[in-house]
Order: C-alpha cells, then sequence, then structure tokens
C-alpha cells in the first residue's frame, strides 16, 4: 500500500457497507463525541465545585481569624460541605451520568460499529481525509510512518 494514497486497512470501508450506513455511524459517532465533550465539562464542574467548596473552608478560617467568629461559623455550618443538588455532591452525579447515560452510550455506538462496520472507527473521518488532503505532500499522508527500527 502507498501510504500517501489510502488508509490503512482499519479505517477502509468494508465492502458490504454502503454510504448511506457510513453517513450514519459518522452521525452515531459525533453524536457519542459530544457526549464525551459534556462529560468533560461535568467532570469540570465536579472540580471545580470541589476546589470552591476547600475554598470556602479557607474564607472560613480568614474570617475566624480576623475576629469574625459569627461569620466563619456560618459559612462553615451552611455552605462548607453542602449538597449541590438534594442529596447529592458532585462525584454521585458523575457517577450517575456515567451509570444512566454515558456507558449505555458508548457500548451501544460500539455495537453498532461493531454490528455494521466489522469495528472500524471513523470511516467517515477517514474518507474525509482522503477527499481533502494534498495527494503526495509530506505533511498529508495517509497514515503515520512506519516505526524507526
Amino acid at each position: 500500500m502507498d501510504g500517501n494514497r489510502e488508509m490503512d486497512s482499519a479505517h477502509q470501508v468494508p465492502k458490504d457497507v454502503d454510504e448511506e450506513t457510513v453517513n450514519a455511524l459518522g452521525a452515531l459517532s459525533k453524536a457519542l463525541e459530544t457526549t464525551e465533550r459534556a462529560r468533560g465539562h461535568l467532570y469540570g464542574f465536579h472540580q471545580l465545585t470541589g476546589t470552591a467548596d476547600f475554598e470556602l473552608g479557607e474564607a472560613a478560617r480568614l474570617l475566624r481569624e480576623a475576629g469574625h467568629d459569627e461569620q466563619a461559623a456560618r459559612v462553615e455550618r451552611e455552605l462548607v460541605g453542602r449538597n449541590v443538588i438534594p442529596g447529592h455532591w458532585t462525584f454521585q452525579i458523575v457517577e450517575a451520568y456515567n451509570a444512566t447515560y454515558y456507558r449505555p452510550f458508548a457500548e451501544m455506538e460500539g455495537d453498532i460499529v461493531g454490528e455494521l462496520a466489522a469495528g472500524r472507527d471513523h470511516l467517515l473521518e477517514a474518507r474525509l481525509k482522503t477527499a481533502r488532503r494534498t495527494h503526495r505532500h509530506p505533511h498529508h499522508t495517509a497514515t503515520p510512518p512506519p516505526p524507526e527500527r
């Protein structure tokens, strides 16, 4: 195979897969990628909220050192360690999202790609790469260079 002209076998569309199926699998993959981004934002929310909770503890300490015991106690009592929604800290929201939505979505996408395209991911993107790259250009090769020995 000429590495500058063809995709590797892992990204070749199987002979029995039509264009409509490639497009449908591309849409399914894009939806999963969007979910991956949403999940990343959820983890960001989780980490930022946890950081804010520790910062609240520091604020309470500083209020106390400044002689504001009542306000420090109020921050500690009302905000430090507070649930972000009833009964939940952010880790529980992440766990529920992963169990209820993300994992079933990722498993189904994998199953469908396995059933319809012999497990070959990113067929639509591979076709786009073939169509959009400049053939014979050293920075537009179809595949990575072979490993050095």
